[in-house]
């Protein structure tokens, strides 16, 4: 079907906590309308063509969800009732495979399997009865993927047209302690406002994440083109001709332009031998630049400024002296060696954020799966030896 005959669906794209506003703007950059916004997700509508070109080029999105239908259900039973009405046989391959996954807020689900459980076996019920034949199904994400989201007595059921998540980019095969999901690192990239045309210093960078998505970001590569499967692959009415023209349409926009240094270091010799085979993974090992030192001596370059952001440890180790006293060297590592720079920390705690001593110019909140997390940027003028405390909101 030509792209412009094909009918706009309800379309829900979900994303981590706190990035539903850097998810808006990538949306919005699409030439969607925005017609919703709460903290997990946008509501837009899109085309099947409209919502390839969303799974191959968003970065911050987890999932490209279409509606199917809504259904009234005050249990389980009445979900399967309601369910085994709908016309799967459209969507459905009776000779394919499928899995259920959902989000259950209802008093009678004590479960949370149980619903999957029933609206899986509505899918296929309908589909014997209709096709004659019922498709396989399980946990695996890799094929067709119905999602269920019930509150109370309203559900919705969606097909997920992306599968596994798209943070899931695929080129992190060796993670390392603590690693940031893809998604994360591009909401902070945008926060930072970063397009490639400045350096962008990365110390402690674990397997890294930060540095192979600027890269990408810099180069104007669509994520998705790393990935050789989605959810909307396996569902009926797939068009092959016009994944390829989106395909190719996402590579004619890569620039061809080089960006500014990406520097990345860590003291852990394995970390700096995982992020190498990550980036070769990604395709952006020769973008980026990768030392074994301590952060105090990652090499800064020597003409203008960039950018400097260090992802420390936090969490589990909050009250560790050693950790604070790491954060101190942090804060002289900014006042030392990157006067003239936009200095980035992401972390969490009071505390840390203390133990840097230099005054926060601005705080971005962000969530590092359910730990409360914040971006500070620093203003490091030349010649500044600012030792000021500020407040912790």
């Amino acid at each position: 079907m030509d792209q412009q005959t094909q009918p706009k669906r309800q379309t829900r794209v979900t994303c981590g906590p706190g990035l539903a506003p850097y998810l808006r703007t990538e949306l919005e950059d699409l030439g969607f309308e925005i017609r919703s916004m709460d903290r997990t997700g946008v509501e837009i509508r899109a085309t099947n063509t409209e919502a390839m070109r969303l799974n191959l080029r968003l970065r911050t999105a987890f999932h490209v969800l279409q509606r199917f239908g809504d259904v009234y259900c005050k249990d389980a039973d009445s979900l399967y009732k309601e369910a085994v009405a709908l016309p799967w046989e459209r969507v459905i391959d009776p000779n394919g495979f499928i899995s259920v996954t959902s989000s259950v807020k209802n008093d009678t689900i004590t479960n949370s399997m149980f619903p999957n459980m029933r609206l899986k076996d509505a899918i296929c019920d309908r589909m014997t009865k209709v096709a004659g034949k019922r498709p396989d199904s399980g946990a695996s994400v890799d094929k067709a993927v119905v999602h269920l989201h019930w509150v109370k007595d309203k559900a919705r059921i969606y097909l997920n047209l992306t599968g596994r998540k798209l943070s899931d980019r695929g080129y992190r095969k060796i993670p390392c302690l603590a690693p940031m999901r893809e998604s994360l690192a591009a909401g902070v990239l945008m926060e930072m406002k970063y397009d490639g045309t400045r350096p962008l210093v990365v110390p402690m960078c674990g397997s890294g994440t930060i540095g192979i998505e600027a890269a990408l970001m810099a180069k104007g590569r669509a994520p998705g083109l790393l990935r050789g499967n989605f959810s909307f692959m396996h569902f009926l009415g797939y068009d092959e001709e016009a994944w390829g023209k989106e395909r190719l349409a996402a590579k004619k926009i890569m620039k061809k332009n080089e960006p500014a240094p990406i520097i990345l270091s860590d003291i852990d010799s394995q970390c700096i031998e995982a992020s190498k085979k990550n980036a070769i993974t990604a395709g952006v090992d020769h973008l980026l630049e990768f030392h074994v030192c301590d952060f105090a001596e990652t090499p800064m370059p020597t003409s203008g400024g960039g950018d400097v952001i260090l992802h420390g440890e936090y969490g589990k180790r909050l009250g560790d002296d050693d950790l604070e006293l790491d954060y101190k060297r942090i804060g002289d590592f900014l006042k030392t060696n990157c006067a003239g720079w936009d200095g980035y920390v992401f972390t969490s705690g009071k505390p840390l954020i203390a133990a840097i001593r230099l005054k926060v110019a601005r705080r971005t909140p962000f969530m590092n799966a359910d730990i409360d997390c914040r971006l500070l940027r620093y203003e490091l003028y030349q010649g500044s030896r600012e030792k000021s405390v500020d407040s912790i909101s």
